[in-house]
């Protein structure tokens, strides 16, 4: 599969998340609280018309497939720079909000920011 399909994340930010309550090898030292990262996307006319055409014969959309990773990853890069920004260097809990209206279609990344350590 083409790596614009693909999600997670960027290797490149410094707060770690995870999908889990806990962190097998790290210790809680503080919580900040809840934090989130919110994008809402629209896709073009000429876009819909082509997603509303390859509907009718079945098979992925992958114009909308690829808008929606990139809107996963835009929220939760704003997820953690959110974290970063209160100290934090981890997000616990972590989960993805999703839905679709008129306009567009709304992603919301949301966790629990923490300050972690290494367990000793």
């Amino acid at each position: 599969m083409s790596s614009d399909f693909s999600g997670g994340q960027d290797p490149s930010i410094d707060v770690l998340v995870s999908t889990m309550n806990d962190l097998p090898g790290f210790r809680v030292e503080r919580v900040l609280g809840e934090v989130f990262g919110l994008t809402v996307r629209a896709r073009n006319v000429a876009s819909s018309f082509g997603s509303a055409m390859k509907s009718l014969k079945g098979g992925e959309l992958k114009g909308q497939t690829k808008m929606l990773v990139d809107s996963r990853l835009e929220a939760m890069r704003r997820l953690t720079d959110e974290a970063a920004s209160r100290g934090g260097n981890a997000v616990l809990a972590m989960r993805f909000e999703t839905s679709a209206g008129e306009l567009g279609t709304e992603i919301c990344a949301y966790g629990t920011a923490c300050v972690v350590s290494a367990a000793t």
